[in-house]
């Protein structure tokens, strides 16, 4: 998916703390899911240290939503 690059657009990233947060998820959950290609990949920002995009985060949560909520109709 490209990127916007409207003078508005805000890219946040999360560290590994704050995504376990957001999705209840544990470390080793979070990477067996990035393995199976039905979580966002981090992004390398240095050499020893990752960090997720919140927007990324955000859609795989919403697309949680949604699957619960086509379930129930």
């Amino acid at each position: 998916m490209p990127l916007a690059t409207d003078s508005t657009t805000q890219f946040v990233l999360l560290r590994l703390p704050e995504v376990k947060a957001h999705t209840g998820l544990s470390r080793s959950e979070l990477y067996r899911r990035i393995a199976q290609g039905t979580f966002p990949a981090p992004v390398k920002i240095g050499a020893r240290a990752s960090a997720w995009s919140s927007a990324e985060v955000e859609r795989w949560k919403a697309e949680r939503i949604a699957e619960r909520d086509a379930k129930k109709a």
